[in-house]
């Protein structure tokens, strides 16, 4: 066992983790923040996706003791208190999801995405969201949300 610490939505933890234990599951079942999902468990569909000290990564494959001493938000750390991130509620607003287990994983990235700076148009963030996979076909409700977020400011 090792002993790590992280910093998840602003709280700091102290977990015993064994080597191969990836961050999700160590978010998951150590910490009981089951907001980020484990679709594939294989980097490919990206509902594990969280920010790992501002930057998005995808929890499953990214081992806990990589991260120790670093600062990780959940799709649980987004809101701010009562108040949603604007991305939560441009999500609601834009009908964004239909059975909801892509959502973390799609608000963390998007979060992480528009932070980056990279996305100039439509296309772009298509593409800088591509690794995020919904199967429920709520893509176009998802751009739409983000591109209003972005044209609209609302990051903090």
């Amino acid at each position: 066992m090792t002993t790590i610490v992280l910093n998840v939505n602003q709280r700091r933890y102290s977990l015993q983790v064994l080597p191969w234990v990836s961050l999700l599951d160590a978010l998951r079942e150590r910490l009981k923040l089951t907001g980020t999902k484990k679709g594939c468990d294989h980097g490919q569909c990206g509902a594990c996706t969280v920010l790992c000290d501002g930057k998005r990564i995808l929890s499953c494959l990214t081992l806990a003791v990589m991260k120790d001493g670093s600062d990780v938000t959940t799709i649980e750390g987004i809101a701010s208190g009562d108040d949603l991130h604007p991305l939560q509620q441009a999500f609601i607003e834009h009908d964004a999801f239909q059975c909801g287990y892509c959502t973390p994983g799609q608000i963390c990235s998007a979060v992480g995405m528009l932070n980056e700076g990279k996305a100039r148009t439509r296309e772009d963030v298509k593409e800088l969201m591509s690794g995020n996979l919904c199967r429920c076909g709520a893509n176009t409700g998802i751009i739409n949300a983000i591109m209003e977020v972005k044209e609209g400011g609302g990051l903090e």
